[in-house]
């Protein structure tokens, strides 16, 4: 069956191609009864607008695109799912590109998306030197960082949480009950809000007046829960003695896989080691025993990024580049109870 046209409808409504194209763009110019008589040869027709094409004869794409570390771990489910909704607020097609923590994919992903000439694109990226979000940016294409603070980004707009924050008020708590061997569990440090996180924690250790050497880094490959019940194998595997009563996870899955690995060894959790997750996943709750965790507000940090792109994109030459901080918050919850031991 032959697609139909912009032509069919024009032809079937017995008005001009530029009337039906104002009912599809701007249907507010439209006298009210011409464009009801356009609709319903739309409907009669069934006819489907070609958003591509229309956006080409702009010069511009529909389509922005996320680019996010791990597809895997709900917190970056939820910063996409506040990106959508101002996407579909705008009409705007969202994809969404996982790097799954490989520098290499993310840059195929920045290259593909240059070749497309996205409308936009949000990155929390592994690399925010990358030279190709600066090629992206020389092409036209705002680019909005995701989950990163503004140190050093003052040519660009950037939305995050104050990780140093995060991981500072995460081993106080820990200290403040009474425990002062703790371990810091994630990686790898190269990803910059693991850092961060990580930067925090021996803050926390300093104010405490301990030494930093006292955290001990169980480094991680990832921030999966499989790398968690791995990094608890490495903390059983200390001496007893030595061996952290207390652990900071870099994100919650690392810390339910923690748990996960406590539990299956019957030592109790937060008797045997308090933990305190990052990101407060809707899992962190509902865990056997509900984790601690440093909460983000993941979909307003979403939707906060999708607006300023949107505002890069309509308004370029009036844009000003912003860097929106939004402070962590501690939910504490029975993975680090005050009942538990003192070491």
């Amino acid at each position: 069956m032959a697609r139909v046209s912009i032509n069919d409808v024009a032809a079937r409504a017995g008005v001009s191609l530029g009337t039906v194209s104002n009912v599809l763009n701007r249907p507010d110019i439209v006298r009210p009864s011409t464009r009801a008589r356009v609709e319903a040869a739309i409907s009669e027709l069934n006819f489907v607008p070609n958003a591509s094409a229309r956006h080409l004869a702009a010069g511009r794409s529909g389509v922005i695109a996320y680019v996010v570390l791990d597809a895997g771990n709900p917190f970056f489910t939820d910063i996409a799912r506040g990106i959508e909704d101002v996407a579909r607020k705008q009409r705007l097609s969202l994809f969404i590109c996982n790097s799954d923590l490989d520098a290499d994919r993310e840059d195929e992903y920045l290259q593909r998306l240059t070749e497309l000439r996205a409308r936009g694109v949000l990155i929390t990226a592994m690399d925010y030197g990358n030279p190709r979000l600066r090629r992206l940016r020389q092409q036209g294409i705002p680019v909005v960082l995701v989950d990163r603070g503004p140190d050093g980004a003052d040519d660009w707009c950037t939305v995050g949480v104050d990780d140093v924050a995060g991981g500072e008020i995460a081993v106080s708590h820990l200290l403040e009950t009474g425990r002062d061997r703790i371990a810091f569990v994630g990686g790898p440090l190269d990803v910059p809000q693991v850092a961060d996180r990580h930067t925090g924690a021996l803050k926390a250790m300093d104010a405490a007046g301990l030494d930093q050497a006292a955290l001990t880094h169980i480094s991680t490959s990832g921030l999966t829960i499989a790398e968690g019940r791995r990094a608890g194998q490495r903390l059983l595997g200390l001496p007893k003695r030595a061996r952290p009563t207390a652990a900071f996870c870099a994100n919650d899955l690392l810390a339910l896989g923690l748990l996960q690995h406590l539990t299956q060894q019957r030592l109790p959790v937060p008797d045997s080691c308090a933990i305190v997750g990052y990101d407060d996943i809707e899992f962190a709750a509902a865990a056997a025993v509900p984790l601690t965790s440093v909460a983000q507000p993941r979909v307003d940090l979403g939707r906060t990024a999708a607006r300023l792109l949107a505002d890069e994109a309509d308004r370029p030459d009036q844009h000003q580049h912003r860097h929106v901080l939004f402070p962590p918050e501690l939910v504490a919850r029975a993975s680090t109870d005050r009942g538990g031991p003192q070491t």
